[in-house]
């Protein structure tokens, strides 16, 4: 890939820096979740489906309450998702040890499968791009992206990290 046509102005917080920047974050966003697009659809699954799958992958025996507020959709929609991955055997649900109203949500082999192919699509993806920007960059990326978080909601990502 091509270096950037244009460098970031040193007035960089200027509405055209600014729209440029959302608009680099919405195209970059659609380009990279369509690559994985053919393989939900094969599948009969959506993005909903993916994000559940990816971040139970990310954390084995999650409960369903700590996905509802990663993910940030309601009870209805969630509850959908994760039938429909249920009754396909892509993700068990079991009580929890101690508190058995706990609905803990780990992945099947199936499920676990599913998951790491379409990683593998957005890994490919991703890694051209950072390949492309350089070390530097992504540090940059990863801060500007962090910046987008709420102060409140980041421990919660930070939790993700192995």
């Amino acid at each position: 890939m091509a270096a950037p046509t244009s460098s970031a102005s040193p007035l960089f917080l200027r509405e055209p820096e600014i729209r440029r920047g959302v608009e680099l974050l919405y195209f970059g966003n659609s380009h990279l979740t369509r690559s994985i697009d053919r393989g939900l659809a094969a599948q009969g699954l959506g993005r909903a489906h993916h994000r559940a799958l990816y971040f139970v992958a990310r954390q084995p025996d999650m409960t369903v309450s700590q996905l509802l507020g990663l993910l940030a959709i309601t009870k209805q929609s969630l509850g959908r998702v994760l039938n429909e991955l249920t009754d396909r055997k892509l993700i068990e649900v079991r009580p929890g040890e101690r508190d058995r109203r706990q609905r803990l949500l780990r992945l099947t082999a199936d499920g676990a499968a599913l998951e790491n192919t379409l990683f593998e699509a957005l890994r490919e993806r991703l890694s051209a791009a950072y390949a492309s920007a350089g070390q530097a960059a992504v540090g940059g990326f990863w801060a500007v992206l962090e910046g987008l978080i709420p102060p409140e909601e980041r421990t919660r990502v930070e939790g993700l990290r192995d």
